[in-house]
C-alpha cells in the first residue's frame, strides 16, 4: 500500500480502481463518471451532472458554436459541389468529386475553420479535466 504522503502513481491508481471493481464495488466514482460524461456525451455535461451550471453552460455553448460553424461550412461546401454536379460543370466521377472535397479553402475561411476546430478541442479537453477536478474536490469534501 501507499505509505505516508506518497501520491499513488498511475499504475497503482489503476490497480486500486480495478481491485475495487473486482471486490464487487460496481459503482463508478463521481470524478470518473463526470469526466466520462464530458468526454463521451458532450463538453459540459459532466459539469451539469455535478450541478455546476455556469461552467457547464459556458463549455457547452462554446462547443456548440464551434461545431455549428464546422458543420454549416461542411454542408455549404457539399451543396456547392452537388450544384456543380447538377449543372454539369463536374462529371459524375468519384475521383473528381474526391479531389474537390479534399481541396482546402484559401484565406480567412481556412483560418476560421482551424480556429473553430481548436476551440472545440480545447473545450472538450477542458471539460474532461475540469469536471474530473471539480468532482474530485467535491468527493474529498464529503
Amino acid at each position: 500500500m501507499i505509505k505516508g504522503d506518497q501520491a499513488p502513481t498511475l499504475p497503482i491508481f489503476l490497480a486500486l480502481q480495478l481491485s475495487d471493481y473486482c471486490k464487487g464495488n460496481l459503482y463508478v466514482q463521481m470524478p470518473i463518471k463526470a469526466a466520462l460524461l464530458s468526454a463521451l456525451v458532450f463538453p459540459g455535461v459532466g459539469h451539469f451532472f455535478l450541478k455546476k451550471i455556469i461552467p457547464g453552460t459556458t463549455l457547452a455553448s462554446c462547443s456548440f458554436v464551434a461545431i455549428y460553424y464546422l458543420v454549416s461550412k461542411t454542408v455549404e461546401r457539399a451543396l456547392q459541389i452537388s450544384e456543380k454536379i447538377q449543372r454539369g460543370e463536374i462529371p459524375l466521377d468519384v475521383a473528381v468529386i474526391t479531389e474537390l472535397v479534399t481541396n482546402q479553402s484559401v484565406g480567412t475561411e481556412t483560418q476560421l475553420l482551424n480556429i473553430a476546430t481548436v476551440v472545440f478541442v480545447i473545450c472538450w479537453l477542458l471539460g474532461i479535466v475540469d469536471s474530473y477536478r471539480v468532482a474530485y474536490v467535491k468527493d474529498k469534501s464529503l
